[in-house]
């Protein structure tokens, strides 16, 4: 074909394809998934898919996005980390004593979870060790001591939410400004379930271990450790992470990792494994079809009793039985290539009956008495015949592709070292995410591969009706 032919067929084909809106907003959104998976690692940290695999201790475990607050009227407080290089501008360090005066703007309706010290590390040669105190300076001019006499030993993080010590002293403070009695079953309960830092923000009012209300203004969180002889305390590493209620755009799971990340990295494994299988099952289904049309006869009788053969395999069972095979999870290439194995069925029974018509052409009977070899007559003069179909069912299966890969992963069968979008919905669906009400956890990996498939659909569709003219009197 001449380059001009190419031109003017191309031209023509736009011509036709932008009159199809839905097929314009299919390429608007695939154009969107490009970008999104070819920039995840801009758009969020290039160490996403190594670190998937472990808990993010640093961040909060199952919040919601911090957007829902819209919605709620009640203003969460966000996470927050204050790196080592920040944290260093707030310590006073003297010969034998270290203070960090760390300023905190409390302006939201619910606190912090906790307040965690991480990274602090102290040596000693001899038997005493360096000592750390910590204590709350209220904007009510109150302060809080939560903790005293902490030896701090080796490399150690300090958590306060959930330690019995600082719940004691934060009962003991409260009795003490509010002079209420507590009854010894009611103080076991509050020394098990209290949320710590609400009372910590909150005014003094009797009720505050039943009905906290948050108390506005600046905070000091003021950590003082005493040197003895022969001891030392390495702050260069420390950092601060007050873990919020709320985190980034789409929460967080029950580890602690940022579900927008997931979704954004997932799209790149989605698009890889629904093009690439989609490809490879149309190519296989083509070329298979159009070589038992032109051999006919019993080569033709054989080919499709074996179409039929694997037609009646149920792939889902299959997969799911070969990934129990594979050792329960199943790697992507692996993936790829058996939804390839099993999805060319279809494809090569209409491109046979296609290729019936074309071997009937008069080019065609005049390529063979002219003596023009098999593979001339397949590859040059009958496959080229069926390529609009061809694009057509590639658009069209990648949302199966899609779906058999988020099903495998949502049974636990995909490949765990890999992002995807049906391994968030197996993490939500084991940690019984729809149960507790942790819709974030769901919805969006939901709604992402619902929003992959229909982009191809929309394709798919609009290649039909531009390269199969019947359509469009449908």
């Amino acid at each position: 074909m001449r380059w001009v032919d190419l031109k003017d067929s191309l031209s023509n084909f736009w011509f036709e394809f932008r009159r199809q809106k839905t097929g314009i907003l299919g390429i608007v959104l695939l154009i969107f998934w490009i970008i999104i998976a070819l920039g995840a690692p801009y758009i969020t940290q290039p160490d996403i898919p190594d670190k998937w695999k472990t808990v993010w201790i640093d961040y909060p475990k199952t919040v919601p996005p911090t957007w829902t607050g819209v919605f709620s009227g009640v203003k969460e407080a966000p996470h927050l980390i204050i790196p080592p290089d920040e944290l260093q501008k707030y310590v006073t360090q003297s010969e034998n004593k270290i203070i960090i005066d760390i300023p905190y703007n409390m302006e939201y309706d619910v606190p912090p979870q906790d307040i965690v010290l991480m990274n602090i590390s102290g040596k000693s040669k001899g038997r005493l060790r360096p000592v750390l105190s910590l204590k709350i300076k209220r904007p009510d001019g109150e302060e809080i001591t939560l903790l005293q006499g902490f030896k701090i030993k080796g490399s150690t993080n300090i958590q306060i939410a959930r330690d019995s010590n600082v719940r004691r002293r934060v009962l003991n403070w409260v009795k003490m400004k509010t002079g209420i009695q507590i009854d010894p079953n009611k103080e076991f309960e509050y020394m098990t379930t209290m949320d710590t830092l609400r009372v910590i923000f909150a005014k003094v009012t009797p009720d505050m271990l039943d009905k906290p209300q948050p108390l506005k203004g600046e905070y000091h969180i003021i950590y003082e450790i005493k040197l003895f002889k022969d001891t030392s305390v390495d702050i260069s590493h420390a950092e601060l992470v007050l873990t919020g209620r709320t985190y980034g755009y789409l929460g967080t799971d029950d580890k602690g990792r940022d579900l927008f990340a997931g979704i954004i990295w997932g799209s790149r494994v989605s698009l890889a494994v629904g093009i690439t299988t989609a490809v490879l099952s149309v190519l296989i289904g083509i070329f298979y079809g159009v070589t038992a049309a032109y051999f006919g006869g019993w080569t033709d009788e054989l080919m499709m009793r074996f179409q039929e053969f694997m037609a009646s395999i149920p792939t889902l069972p299959i997969l799911i039985l070969l990934g129990t095979y594979f050792g329960g999870h199943i790697q992507l290439w692996q993936i790829v290539l058996l939804l390839a194995v099993f999805g060319w069925v279809g494809i090569a029974r209409v491109a046979r009956s296609m290729a019936y018509q074309i071997k009937e052409q008069t080019y065609v009977e005049a390529a063979i008495a002219l003596g023009a070899g098999t593979g001339r007559i397949i590859f040059k003069h009958m496959v080229p015949q069926l390529l609009p179909y061809a694009f057509a069912q590639m658009a069209l299966n990648v949302p199966g592709a899609v779906l058999a890969e988020a099903s495998l992963s949502f049974l636990g069968l995909g490949d765990p070292t890999q992002v995807t979008w049906g391994q968030i919905l197996h993490d939500a669906q084991v940690a019984g995410a729809a149960v507790n009400g942790y819709w974030w956890w769901v919805i969006p990996p939901g709604l992402a591969i619902a929003l992959v498939a229909l982009t191809f659909v929309l394709i798919g569709t609009a290649l039909d009706r531009v390269l199969n003219p019947r359509l469009r009197r449908l």
